[in-house]
């Protein structure tokens, strides 16, 4: 496994001009010397001093004829200035002028885990800093403003585009990333790095259900196991792009660039002197361990540095699928005494409880409790669910609002859109312009009031649509209107901020009609993501396993559903769909008091198992095997960080070519301790298609099978053949 070492700064006395980072086994150098730019030197795998002393003599390579009449830099911000004629990291203009701008070094500063290099030209000052941390992942920040004096030409700086792009070695010869739509979200797709740019630009007004969370590059065949792969994420919940170019010439001695930023869209950004825009970070993470390694140094990261919750994360219920808008004292009541009973530790009130939301055609923005729904207010429900040890969630659509409302009656000017009139409907909404402060301020104070009063423990925080026309009208004085993305992500954020800065101890999950809204920019704020709307156990094999690179598993919200799934209108076992919502912080979406009683009896012991293995599976780090996906088998673990124990969900989602699976190999185990398998029931026992068990099989659900971590990891287990959708969990200890 890769190990965790304090980033750090190399001294290089004998070539002051170099400038390295490294952690983790991974590096970033800078060749800092004049007068061209600082050069980027190497991204990727760490190198011993005397290969890094090297490398600014490898950059200078050939020049072939029809090209410049010497070698150019790959530099910290590639431009047509540089010789770089790929897509650029800076583009802007002032009035239609200073749009070829030649940046020169104002100052260059290392610290222990960071270097920061500040470029100026035509009035503009652009500061790149780079940060690696202890577990290899680097987070590039880009900023520019606007030093125009002010005795100077007031001509505002139109800022296209800010880019952080790094290079990638010609071994990099494919491309994964993921698309989707809803209820499908984290569809891998590949293919090969071919010349020009595969660019994934998202105009959804937030990160949308065919986000591709990492867009990774790799060696050829690379897996979650195996091959060197580097991947790029935006953090951000706007618009975004990212991309892997290759141009015939190169990038300098590199071979290609991989990177992204903010979209922004034309006029989003003008800056006035004095003026500064901060861009979203970018992510890069490289791997010489497949995408669980990648996967491994992000989760830990995370983990590191998240300001998120870091208690035990408690199983929920949430009531959406239970009631929908159905909502009724009495039934509800009902519902939380047979959760609390099952080992249920939180209460999600879902969509219907304010305002008129009878129906999803009316009410959202109308933030107070439905005299209608609920003649004596939530007391009544949260006093109980709270007598029950529980805590009390609440569902909010914060940033929308239905045209049949108060809010929007008494103020339609709030409706972020154009002044020719509101934008097409989506699911009978309309956005609020949050940048609009006294919208802002009202919905704050309503959210706010409400946690207050009820004692409010957490927030389902929903958003439905995409943003079509998401424009807003201009300053004073301006006519038409201008785009709204970045200023409607922004104002998100800051009420986001404020509300958990006003009540500290408040848990937040982002929800976006599902997984439209999973990126680093919202988790910084939130506790954990709803990763689908899709319940299917089925689906959710992939949308969890995919969801997964970016998104630790106590992060990712995995609800067991109803025997029929609601989207699917596929009927899966008790014992699948519990073995899958065990992936991620676990819970239930269903009316669990129609359940009978062996139903129950089986949600309480798998009730229990999660809060067992919790501990291992959200703290410990994901494994995948790589099997061939003609055979419909799906291994994906969770290993101790020190490799004591481990557990794994093998899961079989069709039928395979091959009579039996044959001898399966558990990744990720410390091949020098001995293990004692065992097969935990509580999660469900699989029906199988075989006339007899492995012979270990017995012994697995009994005292357990005593195995070495090189046997159960080169040579691997022979697996029962398990029906389609059926599945099992082994326990390692």
């Amino acid at each position: 496994m890769t190990s965790s070492s304090a980033a750090h700064t190399t001294d290089l006395t004998d070539n002051p001009d170099l400038t390295v980072l490294r952690a983790a086994g991974t590096a970033l150098v800078l060749d800092t010397r004049g007068p061209d730019l600082p050069r980027v030197l190497h991204w990727g795998a760490d190198l011993p001093d005397e290969a890094v002393r090297a490398l600014p003599l490898l950059a200078q390579g050939p020049v072939p004829p029809s090209a410049l009449d010497r070698p150019w830099p790959l530099t910290v911000l590639p431009t047509d200035a540089d010789g770089w004629l790929g897509t650029p990291g800076y583009a802007a203009h002032r009035g239609g002028r200073a749009t070829a701008p030649r940046f020169a070094v104002t100052s260059t500063t290392a610290t222990v885990d960071s270097v920061e290099v500040v470029l100026g030209a035509d009035g503009a000052e652009v500061t790149l800093v780079y940060r690696l941390d202890e577990h290899g992942v680097l987070t590039a920040s880009a900023a520019v403003a606007s030093t125009v004096e002010p005795d100077g030409p007031e001509l505002v700086l139109d800022l296209a585009a800010l880019r952080v792009l790094l290079p990638v070695p010609s071994r990099a010869t494919e491309v994964l990333d993921l698309t989707g739509r809803w209820c499908r979200e984290r569809s891998p797709q590949r293919r090969a790095l071919t010349d020009g740019t595969h660019l994934r630009a998202s105009r959804r007004g937030r990160t949308g259900h065919d986000a591709t969370l990492l867009l990774s590059v790799g060696t050829p065949g690379f897996g979650f196991r195996a091959g060197e792969v580097w991947s790029v994420h935006v953090a951000w919940s706007g618009g975004h792009e990212h991309l892997v170019e290759r141009l015939p010439e190169g990038a300098g001695m590199h071979a290609a660039v991989l990177g992204g930023g903010e979209l922004l869209e034309p006029g989003e950004v003008r800056l006035g002197p004095g003026e500064r825009y901060a861009a979203p970070d970018v992510v890069f993470v490289h791997s010489a361990e497949g995408l669980d390694g990648i996967s491994r140094r992000l989760h830990r990261a995370q983990r590191a540095t998240a300001t998120r919750a870091r208690r035990p994360r408690p199983l929920v219920l949430n009531t959406w699928e239970a009631v929908y808008f159905d909502h009724d004292l009495g039934r509800l009541r009902e519902l939380a005494d047979t959760a609390a009973a099952i080992g249920v530790e939180r209460f999600v009130l879902d969509d219907g409880w304010f305002g008129g939301r009878r129906h999803d055609r009316a009410g959202l923005g109308d933030w107070w409790v439905s005299p209608e729904a609920w003649p004596d207010g939530l007391g009544p429900i949260v006093e109980h669910v709270k007598d029950l040890g529980m805590e009390f969630g609440l569902w909010f659509e914060p940033e929308m609002v239905n045209a049949d409302s108060d809010l929007v009656r008494q103020h339609p000017d709030w409706v972020l859109g154009p002044r020719a009139g509101h934008p097409r409907e989506w699911r009978h909404q309309q956005v609020l312009d949050l940048a609009n402060p006294e919208a802002a301020a009202h919905v704050e104070r309503q959210i706010s009031t409400l946690v207050s009063e009820l004692g409010i423990d957490f927030i389902k925080w929903d958003h439905n649509r995409d943003l079509h026309e998401a424009v807003r009208p201009g300053d004073e004085g301006e006519a038409g209107d201008r785009p709204a993305v970045h200023t409607q992500t922004a104002a998100f954020y800051d009420l986001l901020d404020r509300l958990r800065a006003t009540h500290p101890g408040l848990e937040v999950e982002s929800c976006a009609s599902g997984g439209a809204r999973v990126d680093l920019g919202v988790l910084a704020r939130t506790d954990r993501v709803w990763t689908s709307d899709c319940n299917d156990a089925l689906e959710r094999a992939q949308i969890q396993r995919w969801t997964s690179l970016l998104v630790p598993a106590e992060v990712m919200g995995t609800h067991v559903g109803p025997p029929t799934a609601h989207t699917t209108h596929r009927s899966l076992d008790l014992g699948f769909r519990t073995l899958m919502a065990l992936q991620g912080h676990a819970g239930l979406e269903w009316d669990i008091t129609t359940c009978d009683a062996s139903e129950r009896e089986a949600l309480t012991r798998w009730s229990a198992l999660y809060r067992e293995l919790r501990p291992l599976l959200h703290g410990g780090d994901l494994v995948r095997a790589d099997l061939p996906a003609e055979e419909g088998l799906l291994v994906t673990g969770t290993v101790a960080a020190d490799g004591a124990h481990a557990a794994y969900t093998v899961v079989r989602t069709h039928t395979g070519p091959r009579a039996v699976p044959g001898l399966v190999p558990l990744p990720g185990l410390d091949p020098e301790r001995e293990y004692t398998v065992r097969v935990r029931p509580e999660a469900g026992l699989p029906h199988t298609v075989q006339t007899a068990p492995p012979v270990w099989w017995a012994d697995a659900l009994g005292d357990g099978l005593r195995l070495s971590g090189a046997v159960l990891g080169t040579v691997g287990l022979p697996l029962p053949v398990l029906a389609p959708a059926q599945g099992l969990l082994l326990h390692l200890t």
